[in-house]
């Protein structure tokens, strides 16, 4: 099915320096963002040569948060089919994906999740096909350099800039500044994406991955953050008041 040089690729140990983490409770999860996976396949298979089709896409909850946001997790089913180059032989796998959508509105909800349902199970399926795909990340034996890289970066950016003040998800849900504490309970779910909240002047602001930040708008705007075009980020200030 596959030729020599696609089956050496697929068994090449992972490049730790496509690893992302983030923290889901007290646990760090390690993992390949969609457009990673996309592109490895493109480059393994070849354009043209695999694709994936939608079998199922389903709402299964909805709820609001303490925030009067809109919560609403999908469920997608997705198959996906790899050729050999001469489109003589194929090979079908499938598997299931979750996502969730925080945002205002529901349409914007609804959408959040359904795009990430079908991004997570494109990941899971094409992880049967190897290192390169990302199956050995299910592997808890195993360490990924990446993570002690990316607890690291903080300390970084501290040295860079005394102005700054980095804000890590605390096991309490405060955190204590010049002018009294702040609840970052409401930040959690921007925490958990792996992106970064720091303290800069008088505002606040999200630091991390490009891709994650431009495919995490709705859940960025859903925590009051405006864009600015001047700076390029994300921002709010750090004492506004918060809607009665």
């Amino acid at each position: 099915m596959f030729n020599d040089k696609q089956t050496q690729v697929l068994a090449y140990e992972l490049d730790s320096s496509r690893i992302k983490s983030r923290s889901k409770g007290n646990i760090s999860l390690s993992y390949l963002e969609g457009f990673d996976i996309i592109e490895t396949a493109n480059k393994i298979f070849g354009h043209g040569n695999w694709g994936y089709s939608i079998s199922s896409l389903q709402s299964v909850s909805q709820e609001q948060n303490q925030n009067q946001n809109n919560v609403i997790c999908y469920k997608a089913v997705i198959n996906v089919v790899v050729h050999d180059l001469q489109h003589s032989k194929h090979v079908s796998r499938e598997d299931v994906g979750f996502g969730t959508g925080i945002a205002k509105t529901l349409a914007d909800a609804h959408e959040g999740g359904a795009k990430e349902a079908v991004t997570d199970a494109i990941k899971r399926t094409l992880r049967s096909f190897g290192n390169q795909f990302g199956n050995s990340l299910y592997d808890k034996s195993r360490q990924h350099q990446n993570q002690q890289q990316t607890y690291q970066q903080p300390v970084q950016l501290q040295q860079q800039s005394q102005q700054q003040k980095h804000y890590q998800q605390p096991q309490t849900q405060q955190v204590e500044s010049n002018q009294g504490a702040y609840s970052l309970q409401e930040y959690t779910s921007i925490l958990n994406l792996g992106l970064q909240i720091l303290e800069q002047g008088e505002n606040i602001v999200i630091i991390g991955d490009k891709n994650t930040i431009f495919n995490s708008k709705d859940i960025i705007k859903a925590c009051s953050f405006r864009w600015s075009n001047e700076n390029r980020q994300w921002y709010k200030q750090k004492y506004q008041q918060q809607a009665a």
